[in-house]
C-alpha cells in the first residue's frame, strides 16, 4: 500500500526503514548531534496549506523516534532543513544528492551547523536509501 508523502504514516514507515537499514546503523554510528527536522514548505496547489515537518530523533545509527507536524519537537530539533515539496521528492527518490542540494541551496539549513551535518555524507546517503524503500505516493 502506498503511503502519502508527507504524512504521519509515511514518517513512521521512514523511522522503521531507517532502523532496518544496517548500513545506516554502521555509517551513522558516530552521529550524536540529535534530531533533524525535514520541513516541507507550504504548497497550496498540492493541498499543503502549511509547512509540514518530519522530525527524526537520530542517535548513533538509530532513529529513536519520529514526530510528524509536532511544533514542540520541531522547536527542539538542533537541525532544521527546509525545502519545497518537489525538492524533497527529488531527494527522497534519489534523484538529488542531499549534501549537494544543501550546498547548492536547494535544501536550506535554517537551524544547525552546516559543517557538522555535511560531514556525515554516508549517513545522509543511507537516510535517502532508506526513504527509497518506502512505497510512496507523491502528490506531484
Amino acid at each position: 500500500m502506498s503511503l502519502v508523502f508527507p504524512s504521519a504514516t509515511w514518517a513512521e514507515a521512514y523511522r522503521d526503514a531507517i532502523n532496518a537499514n544496517p548500513l545506516y546503523k554502521q555509517t551513522a554510528a558516530g552521529w550524536d548531534q540529535g534530531a533533524i527536522a525535514l520541513v516541507c514548505k507550504a504548497d497550496p496547489a498540492l493541498g499543503i496549506d502549511a509547512p509540514q515537518a518530519i522530525v527524526l530523533d537520530l542517535e548513533r545509527g538509530q532513529c529513536k523516534a519520529v514526530a510528524y507536524d509536532d511544533q514542540a519537537a520541531l522547536a527542539k530539533a538542533p537541525f532544521v532543513i527546509e525545502a519545497s515539496y518537489l525538492q524533497w521528492k527529488a531527494v527522497m527518490t534519489g534523484a538529488t544528492d542531499p549534501i549537494k542540494a544543501m550546498l547548492q541551496g536547494q535544501l536550506r539549513l535554517t537551524r544547525g551547523h552546516l559543517p557538522t551535518i555535511i560531514k556525515d555524507v554516508e549517513g545522509s546517503k543511507q537516510l535517502v536509501l532508506s526513504a527509497k524503500t518506502i512505497d510512496t505516493q507523491f502528490l506531484a
